[in-house]
């Protein structure tokens, strides 16, 4: 065999590898496709049930339906709907107590006959809680049993064997997620709740953090009087290193800013640094934004306007802050 039937062994198999590949992604969307028809008044019943819930969502599922079940309960407690999940396997051996009267069961099988969840479910009935269930067969044990039963059943599995789960629960998991997503809406919920849930990451610091915590402010803002010369105000953009300064009136309303940028055009234009005054060359008024308002939003206006840096005033147009780029990067705003 020589280097070129190796290289021609590899192509064929990089194309077959590329084939299977996008037929599994086919076969799965046209099955989630497929859920849009079963998005209906058992759909609604079941929403109903969960936005009633005065305690939480409890959500059940075994296997590969119990990993779907564990992602299911995370995006519906992150959405304003407090969920957990309980290994149904554990639930007959104690943990079954954590479910109360004030509860809604959630339970997914796409058999419908995971005997683990049927075992509990006398129980579960005793308690007089609504069960939802998420299966693939509504002729099934568990769906006869539901007080709301919902059709989340497949043409086939993407595994060409038709026996590892995948498509099934694609199936379930995008099911899940129109739940969670269409409560989330019914209840009003805020981007600004969702980060209440999330404060320890990325999204957290965009959603909550504010401007002023991230502004220069005090000695730290670059400013001058609006009666200074441009060699003054240079210096004080090299002192305080925020590539800007604010221009100032005497009561102290901001009237204009001076940029890196404006030091460029001036030097172009040949204009003399040591004679020139501050309010000859700045420009008048600038990009502004109020204090209060989520660091995120000054984000938005740096990039929208192509901006590097923005002066912070308070409701009377008085400077009391400043910030730039950099700032947001280190905040991880950006």
């Amino acid at each position: 065999m020589t280097e070129n039937d190796d290289l021609d062994g590899d192509a064929v198999e990089a194309q077959k590898l590329m084939q299977l590949g996008r037929a599994v992604l086919e076969i799965e969307a046209a099955a989630v496709s497929a859920l849009q028809q079963r998005v209906d008044e058992k759909f609604v019943a079941a929403c109903r049930y969960m936005l009633a819930c005065r305690g939480r969502i409890v959500v059940v599922g075994m296997g590969k339906s119990g990993h779907i079940g564990s992602k299911v309960a995370a995006t519906l407690a992150s959405t304003g709907a407090p969920a957990f999940f309980v290994h149904p396997g554990e639930a007959s051996h104690g943990d079954l107590g954590m479910i109360t009267a004030s509860d809604v069961v959630l339970a997914l099988s796409n058999s419908g006959e995971t005997d683990e969840i049927l075992t509990i479910f006398p129980l579960i009935k005793r308690l007089g809680v609504p069960l939802i269930t998420l299966t693939g067969n509504p002729a099934s044990h568990m769906a006869r049993a539901a007080t709301v039963n919902i059709d989340i059943s497949v043409e086939k599995e993407a595994c060409p064997l038709g026996l590892a789960p995948t498509s099934s629960t694609t199936a379930t998991l995008a099911m899940g997620d129109a739940l969670a997503v269409s409560l989330l809406e019914a209840r009003g919920f805020t981007a600004e709740d969702f980060a209440r849930s999330h404060p320890g990451g990325r999204l957290g610091r965009r959603l909550l953090l504010l401007i002023d915590e991230v502004m220069h402010d005090g000695e730290h803002i670059p400013q001058v009087a609006e009666t200074a010369g441009l060699s003054e105000a240079l210096v004080e953009m090299s002192q305080k290193g925020l590539g800007m300064t604010a221009v100032t009136a005497d009561d102290g309303r901001l009237v204009g800013i001076f940029t890196d940028g404006d030091l460029r055009r001036v030097l172009d234009q040949g204009i003399d640094v040591h004679q020139a005054s501050i309010r000859e060359v700045m420009t008048a008024g600038g990009k502004t934004i109020s204090q209060g308002v989520l660091a995120a939003e000054a984000l938005q206006v740096m990039e929208e306007c192509k901006i590097n840096a923005l002066l912070v005033v308070d409701e009377n147009g008085r400077l009391v802050g400043a910030l730039n780029m950099h700032d947001l990067l280190r905040a991880g705003v950006v």
